[in-house]
């Protein structure tokens, strides 16, 4: 398998699914603005979410692929059907008891999440009725995880990276085919959440079956995979998601600032999630069910070559990225969202948020990378101490900058921390001899640098002044977002290029 063909294919499926997904946040923005009624949903829609990325994609996953990659390596093929259905069970029953909590415990749950909405009654209870709709979410978004992990240790990656485009869809049509059947029309997105979970657990298992790995009832506590699954699970919601967690405290945070502050934080979120799951993520879902087969195999080399590869190919991918976001603020934003209800000083604050993440773009990414290092091994507790560590750190800066920059302090301290988290796995990894860089890294990162000094100034030179990107009519702003961005991409490849890069470098033979 190879490992760049992986990651352009996952990452090109992962792009339909982002451009459907700006597609929905400029109908939302459009339709709905920023202000209470998006408040409350983004707020509801944020704790499903955030269970979905710490449970789904980050600790099942992480605990389950390296555990049903070795035992797929080195057990028997009813073994593994045995661990995979014993999993799925188990998933099951933990999945229907946690929607059915999660419903009826929605009042308590906002009124922690977002103390700061009850303040206004009717604003809080918007927020307790649209969380009672959207919580069963996790139970089949889980589902969908659980089904992409098998696919993934296939090397099935097309399916799990178009997947959540049903999502985006399910939101498109809910929001301009049904919101008028709705009081308030916003509780339409509610629901939309909830179908988009339905469709894409319907669309996997269709490609579970051809495989003959669609999960089967069977409660087995006793079976040593599952209680493996279980050990590292719970330990592991820590090391991956540290910067969700930080998310939802940010939710909390920002409810007691001016209205429309978790309105700006979600936009700006949006865009920055962009190269953080079109690159890091895809980057991260590859490289895991290899490094997992390397552990198993004794392939210490490998190992730490493959990580090497996918630090290599991150520091070329996420530094543009950053600077990219940073320099073309405004212009995506407006492109993107200044529409309808969505304000001149709604693009200006958000921008002001999106700079900030900016700051810590490249930190998102190598977590995606430096921390299945850990969990690939099945080593749990590093990353959980980097990760109560850095969660702590980020609430101080939380503190220190909430003052002086308002919502953007607290995007600037996620970033911020997302660095810190990255730091500290890299130096551990490299302290305990898991990996070793490979040569010529002070050279390789010279020339991305002057890269992309040269991208930020030719995108910077050409973009025009805000005033145009404020007035400017769609038809002319989304073209032209689209060739101001295609442009820094020549101009960092071109760069690149004279600097004797080549895409035939970065091929990489995954484990088989």
């Amino acid at each position: 398998m190879n490992l760049l063909r992986a990651l352009a294919t996952v990452s090109s499926l992962t792009v339909v699914s982002r451009v459907l997904g700006y597609a929905r946040d400029f109908v939302i923005a459009r339709a709905f603005g920023a202000g209470l009624y998006t408040d409350a949903f983004f707020v509801a829609f944020r704790i499903p979410n955030l269970l979905r990325r710490l449970f789904a994609e980050g600790a099942f996953s992480q605990a389950f692929v390296p555990v049903l990659a070795e035992q797929k390596n080195k057990g028997t093929p009813e073994e593994t059907r045995r661990l995979i259905d014993g999993v799925g069970t188990l998933l099951l029953l933990a999945l229907v008891a946690a929607a059915l909590l999660g419903v009826l415990a929605a009042w308590p749950i906002v009124w922690i999440s977002a103390p700061g909405f009850a303040a206004d009654p009717a604003k809080f209870d918007l927020t307790v009725k649209l969380l009672r709709i959207t919580f069963p979410y996790i139970a089949f978004i889980s589902l969908t995880a659980l089904s992409a992990g098998l696919l993934n240790t296939w090397n099935r990656f097309s399916v799990p990276a178009i997947t959540p485009a049903f999502l985006n869809v399910a939101f498109i049509v809910g929001a301009l085919a049904f919101a008028d059947r709705f009081d308030p029309p916003v509780v339409v997105l509610a629901w939309a959440v909830f179908a988009g979970g339905v469709m894409q657990l319907a669309f996997q298992i269709p490609f579970l079956l051809r495989l003959g790995i669609l999960p089967r009832w069977r409660l087995d506590l006793a079976n040593p995979g599952v209680r493996r699954v279980l050990t590292l699970m719970l330990p592991a919601a820590f090391g991956v998601s540290v910067s969700q967690i930080s998310l939802l405290i940010n939710t909390i945070f920002a409810s007691f600032l001016a209205s429309g502050s978790v309105s700006w934080l979600y936009y700006a979120d949006r865009l920055m999630e962009f190269p953080a799951g079109v690159l890091g993520v895809a980057l991260g879902t590859i490289l895991l069910p290899s490094l997992s087969k390397y552990h198993a195999d004794a392939d210490h080399a490998e190992y730490s070559r493959l990580l090497d590869w996918g630090l290599r190919v991150t520091a070329l991918l996420a530094v543009p990225a950053a600077v990219a976001l940073a320099v073309m603020a405004l212009p995506l934003i407006a492109a993107l969202f200044h529409y309808g209800r969505f304000t001149v000083a709604d693009a200006s604050l958000t921008r002001d948020a999106l700079v900030a993440y900016s700051f810590g773009l490249v930190g998102m990414m190598a977590v995606k990378i430096l921390a299945p290092g850990f969990y690939a091994r099945q080593n749990i507790a590093t990353p959980v101490k980097i990760g109560v560590f850095t969660l702590l750190c980020t609430q101080l800066m939380n503190l220190a900058f909430i003052g002086p920059f308002k919502h953007a302090g607290l995007a600037l301290a996620i970033g911020l921390g997302a660095c810190l988290n990255a730091g500290l796995l890299f130096f551990l990894l490299r302290k305990q001899k898991v990996y070793v860089p490979q040569p010529g890294w002070p050279l390789f990162l010279l020339k991305v640098a002057a890269s992309v000094g040269f991208m930020a100034v030719v995108v910077y030179t050409t973009m025009g002044e805000a005033r145009w990107w404020l007035n400017a009519p769609w038809n002319l702003k989304l073209p032209a977002v689209i060739g101001l961005a295609l442009l820094g991409a020549v101009a960092y490849g071109a760069c690149l290029a004279l600097f004797g890069f080549r895409l035939r470098d970065f091929s990489r033979r995954g484990a088989v």
